[in-house]
């Protein structure tokens, strides 16, 4: 409505003025309607404008409160920077120290570990020196068990020689016991045969294996003399009925004097020459009246160098003034054995 009078008020006016002319009248015309549509258009524009307008201003609103709130964040995170920049600055400075702390172990364990290092180049060194020490160890425990083994060969083959050794002597052990018996049996055989003349200057013995038939001169011979009495003829007759009876027998008749020098006759210069003789009279007795082999005899002066008593009395030079005759048991197999072993 308002548009309507709005253009009539115009046209009484171009009409009051009739003087206007009728193109100018057009042309008003056309600009009219030009403006109007220009007025439309901008009414319609500013309408646009204005919704923008609210539109931004809602935005800048909104805008204006996070603004606030970032700000406000803001705040917040300058006083969280501020006590996280201090907190930065204690842990960097306890870092620093730290790292100085750091540094110092790690010199201390430099020198620890030159130390260390040190000590380990040591036992190795005393290592090699005991693994040295261990192998030439080794080397003479392998020279001592080869050795030891050559030893316990020798040992073994020892042991064989010793078995075979004891195996004789218990062999020559039995034939020693055997002797001893044969002695023994001996030495009962001429005790028996000699038991007449028993107080009469005669001594039997067993020793060392042996029988010995002592005669002292008394029994035998005169003084100075070499022939045999009968008296002590019946004794050696005696003593071969024994050996003839006892093949396995040997015989030594040994003459023994005292020290006094013999002043003699009859080619006998000395005692070694009296008693030489006197050993062969026995002998002569004992071939002449046994079937005695005179191979097992043998006669033998021993002067005055074999006394029973060395006193200078004459009860001493009596004893020493004697005849022996010495039975001995053959002993051939015994020393066959003995040079066997």
């Amino acid at each position: 409505m308002k548009k309507y009078n709005f253009w009539l008020a115009v046209m009484l006016i171009v009409m009051a003025s009739s003087c206007v002319p009728v193109r100018h009248y057009e042309d008003m015309k056309k600009k009219f309607g030009d403006c109007d549509s220009e007025r439309e258009a901008l009414k319609q524009s500013n309408k646009t404008l204005g919704e923008q307008v609210a539109e931004l201003q809602s935005q800048v609103e909104e805008l204006t409160k996070k603004t606030t709130m970032l700000v406000n964040d803001t705040s917040i995170m300058g006083r969280s920077y501020r006590i996280l920049t201090q907190q930065y600055d204690k842990i960097n400075a306890l870092n620093d120290e730290l790292m100085k702390k750091l540094k110092m172990k790690n010199i201390e364990m430099d020198n620890e570990s030159r130390k260390l290092y040190g000590e380990l180049q040591s036992l190795k060194e005393d290592l090699q020196v005991k693994e040295d020490e261990l192998k030439k160890l080794e080397k003479d425990l392998n020279a001592k068990k080869s050795s030891l083994d050559k030893l316990q060969s020798q040992l073994e083959e020892k042991d064989k020689d010793l078995i075979a050794k004891s195996a004789r002597l218990m062999e020559l052990e039995a034939m020693l016991s055997k002797k001893d018996s044969t002695v023994k049996a001996l030495k009962d055989k001429v005790m028996k045969a000699l038991k007449g003349f028993e107080g009469q200057g005669l001594t039997i013995e067993q020793r060392n294996g042996k029988v010995y038939v002592s005669m002292e001169e008394k029994l035998l011979f005169k003084s100075g003399s070499w022939v045999v009495d009968p008296k002590g003829q019946n004794a050696i007759k005696e003593i071969a009925k024994v050996l003839e009876q006892n093949p396995d027998i040997n015989v030594m008749i040994e003459g023994h004097t005292d020290d006094v020098p013999y002043k003699g006759t009859g080619g006998v210069e000395d005692n070694w020459d009296l008693s030489a003789k006197r050993a062969t009279a026995i002998v002569k007795i004992i071939t002449a009246n046994s079937k005695v082999d005179p191979s097992r005899l043998i006669a033998a002066g021993r002067s005055e160098y074999l006394p029973v008593d060395k006193s200078k009395t004459t009860e001493a030079r009596a004893k020493n003034r004697r005849t022996e005759i010495i039975l001995t048991p053959k002993l051939d197999e015994l020393f066959k054995m003995m040079e066997s072993n």
